[in-house]
């Protein structure tokens, strides 16, 4: 350090100078003009540069010597200084002039053994930074400086760094560590640049790549009109997609939107995606089969023979198509095709247990009527969007399932299979029955509009087929729109049938056998369906059958059966094992107690064992103990069985003390399956008294029906359904609620001739027919 120097300040706001720099100063500052004037009155001509950062003064500052005062080529008057050193700015003192006079004390370099190096390092990476900017003549100047306390200093010019980093070069006097802080600096902005020009060289490849399609687009149209003019085509796709609209047969309403489309997608540019979006949106409206439609056959007889060829039984479907087939022919020759806008669909709702053909039998129909038939499955479906379509404003928009089964058709009046409309679900995306409810009204369907399309769409000429396992899952809006025909199952000599006509073909082939090398009996064919497969369809009935044949097939290849082959009903054994349906009411109702109801499943038809207990005296609390899973209406069933023993036991010679003091205990196999319904109070109440009076229940009877408190026989469903199940199971005599005698006409006359069907009305009548004879003591079983 050297002596103290006395200098006028002249501050800087918006420069920072170091060592070695040339800079002018305007003098229209007044600061700046008193510290010129000082340093001249002085006769020094040095000033102290300070930067004034946010008001503040730095530490430090640069010693600046006045080269030159003059005018800028504006007119305004400036000095030009050049700094020299660093200075350590000390204590105020006094001076001649206006200026602030400080005492200072100069700094000298302080360098070391790594300097060099780092200057090396650093005067690379400002030639790489002046190199990218194109800076070759500066480039040469940084060069040719060597000592690495100016180099450091030439930071001074540089734009990239802030008023701050250079202020705290001006502070710090340590070569070496004024070198290292640079060289981190200017690699943090050669990474910036390696950035920047990354990023402007994808905008500028993207640009080039837009100006390229631009031209090339460009260039396809003028060769397209060049094309057009040849051809006679279309000179644009625009004009294509006016001329296919014009061109197509549409109706008034969607020519217009369509028309109003194709003027939008003139007027909007190729890069917007809506562009993609209206051409979607033409090319589904060009696809639909407006004006299309196939001619129904009219010959009914004909129509019936294909309906019987390939379903036997199921008249009452039957019936219903031959009755449309009649009614449309009917209206077609008094010119009555339309009426109201709206023509002669129907809405059909096949229900009935698995397997008994309602898939099958959609394209029967339509084969029967000379339709085009489409299949659409609602099985899980939980978005209305699937039925309604989307709204053309989303990604990947589609029209809904019926419009896209129309266009799959091919025509407007198919008929269309709505698969498992019982297994359609709700979530937060909507509930897909309740957008069903347009589709199947035939008072709404002839203006059905898609959010995709939004354009009106005539479903009036449809003939919708939905099929369904169970009606509790359909709501009742949509079940009241559509017309119900109950598949009630098959009975025994009907699956006989079934099987040797149509089932026992489709598996020879499927085996890869023939008729000649292999027959299966009818008597086979009925211990098949009856002690080898229990179910009101035939699918497992169909499982058998291949079962079987593919036996065969293998005992051929390995050479232990020959020739033609024959199967009777002995021979079942040695190909399924021992049958897995046995008769077992005589066995289950041998002791008192135990009753024989009838219930429906999803699955058809099904026989039910209720049995009872009494506990001990003085074994716990008396009342009714429930077990098999059942619902609330089943468990008030067994309460209104148990109050009403009571009430009337006396009157039927029944111990009604026993309820009294002793638990009574209802239990329903099978204990994992769930089961609700009124159905089972009758059979309740009678495996009670049954157990109370020690007459055991006769084992080929069967019963079903509501039991009141007042013993009033009340009226159920699914007769038909249940008497099939019974006559699966081998019992002969049925009782049911007299209200529910009407019902006996849909069940099959050979079923009914082989079974003693008694309708009753009161639960006496009801014992009087299912208990044996009184014989044994009734406390012998009470107990």
């Amino acid at each position: 350090m050297t002596d103290t120097l006395n200098l006028p300040v002249l501050p800087l706001d918006d420069v920072v100078v170091l060592p070695g720099m040339v800079v002018p100063v305007r003098l229209a500052d007044p600061e700046a003009r008193a510290a010129i004037d000082a340093a001249q009155a002085s006769g020094q001509d040095q000033v102290l540069l300070v930067p004034r950062l946010d008001g503040k003064y730095a530490k430090a500052g640069t010693l600046g010597e006045i080269e030159q005062i003059g005018r800028l080529p504006g007119g305004a008057q400036a000095a030009v200084i050049r700094g020299t050193s660093r200075v350590l700015i000390g204590a105020g003192t006094t001076g001649p002039g206006a200026a602030l006079w400080v005492g200072a004390t100069e700094l000298h370099e302080i360098t070391d053994s790594r300097s060099a190096e780092l200057a090396r390092e650093y005067k690379t990476l400002m030639t790489s930074v002046l190199q990218r900017r194109g800076a070759y003549q500066v480039i040469d100047s940084v060069k040719q400086v060597n000592d690495p306390a100016e180099l450091s200093d030439l930071a001074g010019y540089a734009s990239y760094l802030t008023n701050e980093q250079k202020s705290w070069l001006v502070e710090n006097a340590k070569v070496s560590e004024r070198l290292e802080k640079l060289i981190g600096w200017v690699k943090d902005h050669l990474a910036e640049l390696e950035v920047s020009e990354t990023i402007q060289k994808d905008v500028q490849e993207g640009m080039e790549k837009q100006q390229r399609e631009f031209l090339l687009r460009q260039q396809m149209a003028a060769i397209r009109k060049e094309l057009a003019e040849l051809d006679g085509k279309a000179e644009s796709e625009e004009e294509d997609y006016r001329a296919r609209v014009e061109a197509a047969d549409l109706p008034e309403h969607v020519r217009k939107a369509a028309l109003a489309e194709v003027d939008k997608l003139e007027r909007t540019a190729e890069q917007s995606p809506e562009v993609g979006w209206i051409r979607t949106w033409l090319d589904t409206v060009l696809e639909l089969p407006w004006n299309e439609r196939t001619e129904d056959s009219y010959d009914i007889r004909d129509a019936r023979a294909v309906l019987d060829a390939d379903h036997s039984g199921l008249d009452d479907v039957k019936e219903r198509i031959t009755e449309y087939l009649a009614v449309r022919r009917r209206r077609a020759d008094r010119g009555l095709g339309v009426v109201g806008g709206r023509r002669s669909g129907a809405v059909l709702a096949l229900v009935g247990p698995p397997g008994v053909g309602k898939t099958s039998l959609g394209e029967s129909v339509a084969r029967a009527m000379g339709r085009k038939f489409v299949r659409v499955a609602l099985g899980g479906v939980r978005d209305e969007a699937e039925i309604r379509g989307h709204r053309r404003t989303y990604v990947g928009a589609l029209p809904g399932r019926i419009v896209r089964a129309i266009t799959e058709a091919g025509s407007m009046n198919p008929v269309v299979l709505l698969d498992e409309i019982d297994k359609v679900g709700a979530d937060y995306r909507g509930d897909p029955t309740a957008a069903l409810l347009e589709v199947l009204d035939p008072a709404q369907n002839h203006t059905f509009r898609d959010h995709y399309l939004e354009v009106e769409l005539d479903l009036s000429d449809v003939v919708f087929l939905a099929t369904a396992n169970v009606l509790d899952s359909i709501p009742a809006p949509l079940l009241d729109r559509m017309e119900l025909v109950q598949l009630d199952g098959y009975t025994e000599d009907e699956k006989v049938v079934i099987a040797r006509d149509h089932l026992l073909p489709r598996q020879l082939e499927r085996a890869g056998l023939t008729a000649d090398e292999v027959t299966i009996e009818d008597s086979a064919l009925r211990l098949l369906a009856g002690e080898y497969t229990r179910e009101a369809g035939v699918r497992q009935l169909e499982r058998g059958i291949s079962r079987v044949l593919r036996k065969v097939t293998a005992r051929m290849a390995l050479g232990e059966d020959t020739g033609a082959l024959t199967i009777g009903a002995g021979d079942l054994k040695s190909y399924l094992g021992s049958p897995k349906f046995t008769p077992e009411s005589v066995e289950r109702t041998a002791l008192p107690g135990v009753a024989t109801g009838l219930a429906v499943t999803g699955a058809g038809g099904d026989v039910l064992f209720v049995e009872a207990s009494l506990a001990d005296k003085e074994t716990g609390p008396t009342g009714v103990t429930l077990t098999g899973q059942l619902g609330d209406v089943m468990k008030e069933s067994a309460q209104i069985a148990l109050s009403y023993l009571r009430s009337h036991g006396a009157e039927l010679g029944l111990p009604v003390g026993d309820l009294a003091e002793r638990n009574a205990h209802i239990h329903v196999p099978a204990g994992a399956v769930p089961k609700d319904g009124p159905s089972a109070g009758v059979t309740m109440t009678t495996a009670l008294a049954s157990l109370l009076s020690g007459r055991p229940v006769r084992s080929e009877v069967a019963m079903t029906g509501e039991v009141s408190l007042t013993g009033r026989v009340l009226p159920i469903g699914g007769v038909k359904q249940k008497l099939l199940a019974a006559h699966r199971a081998g019992l002969t005599t049925i009782l049911i609620p007299k209200r529910n005698e009407p019902d006996l006409e849909d069940v099959p006359e050979s079923v009914l001739a082989e079974l003693t069907v008694h309708p009753v009305s009161d639960v006496r009548e009801v014992l009087d027919l299912a208990l044996e004879p009184a014989q044994v003591d009734a406390h012998q079983y009470a107990a």
